[in-house]
């Protein structure tokens, strides 16, 4: 068993290692006959499993391989199942499925390993009775040899099957929210942290698709022809408030230290996993289908995916990036009054920000990326609050989220313009984004991101909220963005 220990060794030294995740770095081709079980208790005696996506009768060019530590769920599966149901998530039969499929995978394991090394030991009978002239004898436990590897063939069958079946069900599982996240079931069950204590008045305003039409700001009908609901067409000083907006905000945040890219906006698969929109949020994304890509969401997908497959160092953190870019949302099953001019589009700006930080520092980082944003929204003088997200009301991949709204003074309603989030080590699982600390040991880093700001719902504000008998009064930290103090 030394030469074969040594070589899941080295294939092990060909692979990755996060909490979550593993990929092989394979640079030949191993087959099954070779290689017939990717789980061996050189991994099992670490509790940590691996099951593959496209089976296993040739690992060469599969990228990604799943690797979750199940001793989490085995050991306290009551746990897992409580804080999920803070996310509204049902976790129980899918904790179950996971625990059956995990003991048969075992049960098989066990059974093919135990059938693998009886050959390697028939193998070596079979060489020393050759090397003894005694052919006869050798031939007969070469006929027991092939009896036995197309039972480890079926043995190794049964279990690529019984991965595929624990992998669906693991990547059923959304991140685990942090405990200061209250229990709800939907946006009205969310937390108010802070909100202003006054409300600008509704007299006399108008609603900011009336007012894009009047100054001829927007034109909607136009975006219908050009592509469809949803993708306005900004003209003039519509156009020149974007680009100011746009300009401030990107000020803003590399004042504050953020460095500025400019990422691509179509993302690959890879990248879409990584920061855990794919597979739960593609039904809400435009694909490409010839190519295979994805229009951004937002900029946290490319700009997180750089730091993708990437190690750093401990001084290097924290990583602060802030990006512009267009952003593509489907937004099926949208529809009604919330929708309506800028409410809802189906493209939209906004610029990101976002962090690479320390385990030990990211929700106080939270914090300050909060503070952060309600900076930028009362420089905007805009009335603004703060939530903080209930479990049911949270993405699939957060840990914690700030949502921060501003005031509608025409529809005299509350938009949301921001969230802020706090994913511990859920991206970085996909995305195998680690750093060395000071003793030289490997550590997941913490991925946070932020809008900072979504343009949209901020123009809608500052149009209806800003309204004078002379037109629109800009507030005074946009003027030398604009050009101008006044839309009239």
């Amino acid at each position: 068993m030394g030469g074969l220990t040594s070589f899941y060794k080295l294939i092990l030294s060909n692979c990755f290692y996060t909490k979550n995740l593993i990929k092989f770095r394979c640079h030949r081709c191993i087959s099954c006959e070779v290689f017939p079980c990717v789980l061996h208790p050189y991994f099992n005696q670490h509790r940590y499993f691996l099951f593959a996506v496209k089976g296993l009768t040739c690992i060469f060019g599969v990228s990604i391989i799943f690797m979750l530590e199940l001793s989490q769920i085995r050991e306290n599966p009551e746990k897992i199942i409580k804080y999920l149901a803070i996310k509204n998530f049902k976790a129980q039969e899918t904790v179950e499925s996971i625990l059956q499929y995990d003991e048969r995978r075992r049960t098989l394991q066990k059974e093919s390993d135990s059938c693998l090394a009886e050959q390697n030991n028939i193998a070596a009978r079979i060489g020393a009775l050759m090397k003894a002239g005694k052919k006869a004898e050798a031939e007969q436990e070469k006929e027991k040899n092939a009896a036995l590897k197309e039972t480890s063939r079926q043995l190794q069958n049964l279990l690529s099957e019984t991965e595929k079946l624990l992998h669906d069900e693991l990547v059923k599982l959304p991140n685990l929210p942090h405990e200061k996240v209250p229990a709800g079931k939907s946006a009205a069950d969310n937390e108010i942290v802070f909100s202003v204590k006054e409300l600008p008045s509704a007299e006399g305003k108008k609603p900011h698709w009336e007012l894009c039409e009047k100054y001829d700001l927007i034109d909607f009908e136009t975006g219908v022809k050009l592509t469809g609901a949803g993708f306005p067409l900004y003209k003039g000083k519509g156009a020149r408030l974007q680009r100011a907006l746009i300009n401030f905000f990107l000020d803003k945040a590399t004042e504050n230290g953020f460095l500025e890219v400019q990422p691509p906006i179509l993302v690959n698969e890879d990248s879409g996993f990584g920061t855990g929109q794919l597979p739960d949020k593609e039904g809400q994304m435009y694909f490409v289908g010839e190519d295979k890509f994805y229009l951004i969401p937002t900029a946290e997908v490319p700009v997180t995916n750089i730091y993708r497959d990437v190690m750093l160092k401990e001084n290097d953190l924290p990583q602060k990036l802030t990006a512009y870019t267009p952003c593509f949302r489907r937004e099926a099953g949208s529809y009604g009054k919330d929708v309506r001019g800028l409410n809802r589009l189906h493209q939209f700006d906004k610029v990101e920000i976002v962090r690479i930080e320390h385990p030990e520092r990211s929700y106080e980082v939270l914090e300050e990326m909060k503070d952060y944003v309600c900076g930028l929204l009362q420089q905007l003088q805009l009335p603004y609050r703060v939530l903080r997200l209930c479990g049911g009301d949270m993405s699939f991949a957060s840990a914690m989220t700030y949502d921060l709204e501003v005031y509608s003074s025409a529809q005299q309603r509350w938009l949301e313009v921001s969230s802020v989030s706090n994913f511990e080590t859920f991206q970085s699982n996909r995305l195998k984004l680690r750093f060395k600390n000071a003793e030289g040991k490997k550590q997941l880093a913490h991925t946070l991101n932020g809008s900072a700001l979504a343009l949209p719902r901020i123009v809608a504000a500052l149009l209806e909220n800003n309204q004078t008998a002379e037109g629109i009064a800009l507030p005074e930290v946009l003027h030398r963005y604009t050009g101008f103090k006044m839309i009239d």
